[in-house]
C-alpha cells in the first residue's frame, strides 16, 4: 500500500537555488532505497492565522519560505528501511550541508486515507496539516470524498488526505504541537491539486460565495486548529 513521508521545513528565501540543488541531489539517494516520487513545493500564499499556521509549525523566520513536500513509498516497510539504512550510506555523509535549519523541519509518516482525481504531478497545490481524532475517522473520509465533489466542479484536479502512521515527537517542533494536537488525535498530511494559483483562489472564492446564508456543517475535527497554504512546485521526480 502507498506510504508518504511528508516533511515541512522553512528556508531562507535567499536560498531557493541551493535548496533545489540539494533536492537533485537527494532524489537519487531516495530513489536508490525504493522511492517512486517526490515533490517538493514553495510557499505562494501562506498565510498568518490566529490559533495555528505554517510559521508556527515550523518556526520561520521572517526571511524564510515555508516548503511542503512528501516522499511517495511503495509501502511504510520500504520507507522504514530505507530511512535506517539512508543513516549509514556514505553518499549521505556526503551530501553537502542542508541550506536551511533542519532541526526546525518536522515530518511524519502517512497512509493514503482518500484519494481522488490525479493527486500529483501539478504545478500547485493547497497543503494541510490537522489533528482529527481518532474515533472520527470514518466521518473525516466521508466529509474529504463530499468536498472532492464540490472542489472538482471549481478546478481541482485531485485530492490527497494522508493519515498519521508514524509521526515522532520533536525536541523541538512536531506535527502534534503544531496542530496543538490533543490526545486521542491524529495528525493528517494532505493537499488539493490545483492547474494554478489563480484557479485555486478563484475556487475558494467561488466556495465561500456558495455557502453564503447558509449554516456551516459540523466538521469532524477542530477547523480553528487546522493549518493550510498555498504552494508551487519547485521540483517533482517524475518530471525532472
Amino acid at each position: 500500500m502507498t506510504y508518504y513521508t511528508g516533511f515541512i521545513a522553512a528556508v531562507p528565501t535567499a536560498n531557493r537555488q541551493k535548496y533545489l540543488d540539494h533536492l537533485r541531489v537527494a532524489w537519487p539517494l531516495m530513489r536508490k532505497y525504493g522511492a517512486t516520487r517526490m515533490i517538493e513545493t514553495w510557499g505562494a500564499n501562506v498565510p498568518k492565522g490566529k490559533v495555528t499556521d505554517f510559521q508556527g509549525a515550523v518556526a520561520a523566520k521572517d526571511d524564510e519560505t515555508v516548503v511542503f513536500s512528501w516522499v511517495e513509498w511503495p509501502d511504510r516497510a520500504t520507507a522504514d528501511t530505507a530511512w535506517k539504512n539512508m543513516e549509514s550510506d556514505p553518499e549521505m555523509a556526503a551530501m553537502a550541508e542542508m541550506p536551511f535549519d533542519g532541526s526546525r523541519m518536522i515530518f511524519g509518516g502517512f497512509a493514503p486515507l482518500m484519494e481522488a482525481g490525479q493527486p500529483q504531478g501539478a504545478p500547485y497545490y493547497q497543503g494541510f496539516l490537522l489533528a482529527v481524532p481518532e474515533k472520527n475517522k470514518a466521518t473525516y473520509e466521508k466529509m474529504a470524498k463530499d468536498a472532492w465533489e464540490m472542489f472538482r466542479k471549481y478546478g481541482c484536479l485531485g485530492i490527497a488526505e494522508n493519515w498519521g502512521v508514524d509521526v515522532p515527537r520533536g525536541k523541538q517542533t512536531d506535527m502534534y504541537r503544531a496542530t496543538k494536537a490533543e490526545d486521542g488525535e491524529a495528525v493528517l498530511f494532505s493537499w488539493t491539486a490545483w492547474p494554478d494559483r489563480t484557479t485555486c483562489e478563484e475556487a475558494a472564492k467561488q466556495m465561500e460565495a456558495d455557502m453564503e446564508g447558509q449554516e456551516f456543517p459540523e466538521m469532524p475535527f477542530d477547523g480553528k486548529r487546522m493549518i493550510w497554504g498555498g504552494f508551487e512546485t519547485i521540483f517533482d521526480s517524475a518530471k525532472s
